[in-house]
C-alpha cells in the first residue's frame, strides 16, 4: 500500500540577521596591549566612541551594557595588571568591555533537525487549532552547534503558522548551585575510566554531597599535592571537572520571548556544539508534566548525552546521563513509563535500534536490540526520528535509515504498547526521502527529524532539508498505522 504524503508550504530558513554577544578573546599578549591603548584615549574621547557603539548596537541586544560590563569582568585582572589598580571610570570599563565583545551569527550555516511538542499555553486559539514548540539545531561559524526555539499553530486543516521570532537574541544566566552525590559521581567516573587512585584522590576530599565549587577546589588540591603527574594523569583529572561541568542549571530573564532564547554551549567540554535535541511532554505516574529533552553535547573528541529539562522553557537543569548504555547519540526518551519504568530508544552501537529501561531517568545500564538494518534504503545504519508516539494500535516510532550514497531517508515502525520489546510492524518503503530540490544543503541528500506530533488525525514530521533548513509533511495516521499493523 502506496502511502499518501502532503509536504507543507511552511519552511523555516536561517536568519542570518539573528546574532548574539560573545565575549572575544585573541590571548594575554594581545589584550594587554589593546587595553593600554584604550586606557590612553582621553576621557572625552572614551565617552564619544561609547556612545556611538550603543547607537549601532544597543538595538541589536537587550542590556548591551550589561553584555560590556560582563566581558569587562572576564579580562580585569589584567586591567589591573596594566593600570597599576588606579581608578578606571564606569565608561571605560564598559569601552573596554566592548573591545572584548564579538557578534556571532547563530544560524549563518544551518537551521535543521527539529523536535516538536505541544505548548502548555493553549489560551487565546480558535476551535481544532494547537499551540506547539519547535526545537532547531542552529549551526553557525566554526560548525557550533545551539539549540533554538520557534512557536507554531496548527490549525484546523493542519497547516503550520510559525510565529515571527523576536530580534534581541540572549543566552542564559548559568547557575552552578547544584549538590553532587559522591556516590553516583564516582560511579560515573568509573565508566569514563578514570583510574581509581586518581577518583580516590580527589574524591577522597569531599563530603558526601558537594558543589561544583568544592569538586573544582578538591581537582586544584590533588594537582598541588603531586607535581609530577604524567600528562594522562593530568588529562584525567581535566576529565574530573569536565563532568562537573556537564550538570548544570540555567535561566532566562521573563522578559525575553521564547524565540529570543538561545541554549548556546556553555561549557567547553561542548564547545563543538549541542546537537539534536529530542524533547517530549512527559507525562509522570501522578499526572503532572514537565519536558525532557536529551542531545548530544561535543568538545570535538568526546560525545556525552544530556538529559534537558524543564516546565516552562525559561528554566532547565542539564545533566549528564549515566550508566554503561548512556553512550552515543540517539536517544529518545519514551513520553511516559512503561510497567513502572522509564524506557528510551538509543543506537549504542552506532548502527542498530536499540530500547532501553531503567528505575532511574539518569541512569541506564541495560539495553537489547530492537532492530538492526533490513531493507536497502537503511543498511548503513538506522536510528530513531525523536520520542515514540503513543496511539491505540502501539508505539509509533519514526526512524531514519542510511542508504547508497549515504541517503538519509526516513520510515517508521509500531511497538507494542505493553511491551514495546515486540515490534508490532515496520514499513519496507521509506515513510520521506529527499526529493530533488531538498538534495542540496549543509550535508546533502538527507531527510532527518527529532520528533512528530499528532493533530487532527494526521502524522505532522517537521524535517531537517539536507541539514540546511526545516520543512513539514503530514499523512493520516489511520492510514499509516493500518499499513504497519498488516506489514508482518
Amino acid at each position: 500500500m502506496k502511502l499518501t504524503i502532503h509536504r507543507k508550504d511552511t519552511v523555516i530558513r536561517p536568519d542570518n540577521n539573528r546574532v548574539i554577544a560573545r565575549f572575544f578573546f585573541n590571548g594575554e599578549e594581545r589584550a594587554e596591549i589593546m587595553i593600554m591603548r584604550i586606557l590612553a584615549i582621553p576621557e572625552n574621547e572614551a565617552e564619544m566612541i561609547l556612545n556611538q557603539i550603543l547607537r549601532e548596537f544597543s538595538k541589536r541586544h537587550r542590556s548591551i551594557t550589561g553584555i560590556f560590563r560582563k566581558h569587562f569582568n572576564q579580562v580585569k585582572n589584567i586591567v589591573e595588571r596594566v593600570n597599576e589598580h588606579r581608578n578606571i571610570s564606569e565608561i571605560r570599563k564598559l569601552l573596554i568591555g566592548s573591545y572584548f565583545t564579538m557578534e556571532y551569527a547563530l544560524e549563518s550555516a544551518a537551521l535543521f533537525n527539529p523536535s516538536i511538542v505541544e505548548d502548555r499555553d493553549q489560551s487565546g486559539l480558535q476551535k481544532g487549532q494547537v499551540r506547539v514548540i519547535l526545537s532547531l539545531r542552529a549551526t553557525g561559524e566554526g560548525h557550533i552547534s545551539s539549540l533554538v526555539f520557534r512557536r507554531a499553530v496548527i490549525n484546523q486543516g493542519n497547516e503550520i503558522m510559525i510565529q515571527e521570532s523576536g530580534d534581541q537574541i540572549g543566552v542564559a544566566e548559568l547557575i552552578k548551585n547544584h549538590l553532587y552525590e559522591k556516590r553516583l559521581f564516582s560511579s560515573k567516573l568509573g565508566e569514563m575510566e578514570i583510574p581509581s587512585d586518581l577518583v580516590n584522590l580527589v574524591m577522597g576530599r569531599l563530603p558526601d554531597k558537594f558543589t561544583y565549587d568544592q569538586i573544582r577546589d578538591a581537582v586544584v588540591q590533588a594537582k598541588g599535592s603531586n607535581g609530577h603527574f604524567t600528562m594522562e594523569k593530568q588529562k584525567a583529572l581535566d576529565e574530573i571537572i569536565w563532568l562537573a561541568d556537564s550538570r548544570i542549571e540555567i535561566r532566562f530573564s521573563m522578559d525575553t520571548d521564547l524565540t529570543e532564547r538561545v541554549i548556546f554551549p556553555i561549557s567547553r567540554y561542548e564547545k563543538n556544539g549541542i546537537e539534536d535535541a529530542r524533547f517530549v511532554r512527559f507525562r509522570e505516574d501522578n499526572g503532572s508534566e514537565k519536558y525532557y529533552g536529551i542531545y548530544t553535547a561535543f568538545d570535538g573528541y568526546n560525545i556525552l548525552p544530556k538529559l534537558i529539562e524543564t516546565i516552562d522553557f525559561r528554566n532547565f537543569n542539564i545533566i549528564p546521563l549515566h550508566g554503561k548504555y548512556a553512550i552515543d547519540k540517539n536517544l529518545a526518551l519514551f513520553p511516559r513509563k512503561v510497567n513502572g519504568k522509564y524506557a528510551m530508544i538509543s543506537r549504542i552501537d552506532g548502527v542498530n535500534n536499540y530500547i532501553m529501561f531503567s528505575d532511574n531517568l539518569h541512569r541506564w545500564s541495560n539495553a537489547e536490540v530492537l532492530q538492526a538494518p533490513l531493507y536497502p534504503w537503511e543498511l548503513v545504519q538506522i536510528g530513531n526520528g525523536g520520542s515514540p508516539i503513543e496511539t491505540e494500535k502501539g508505539w509509533l516510532m519514526i526512524t531514519h535509515g542510511v542508504g547508497p550514497v549515504r541517503k538519509y531517508s526516513l520510515g517508521a515502525c509500531l511497538l507494542d504498547l505493553e511491551n514495546p520489546t515486540r515490534l508490532i510492524g515496520r514499513l519496507k518503503e521509506p515513510l520521506l526521502i529527499p526529493v530533488e530540490d531538498e538534495r542540496a544543503g549543509y550535508v546533502p541528500n538527507v531527510v532527518y527529524t527529532c520528533g512528530s506530533y499528532v493533530h487532527n488525525g494526521e502524522l505532522i514530521i517537521p524535517y531537517a532539508m539536507s541539514d540546511y533548513a526545516t520543512a513539514f509533511a503530514s499523512m493520516d495516521l489511520n492510514e499509516l498505522l493500518e499499513t504497519l499493523t498488516s506489514s508482518e
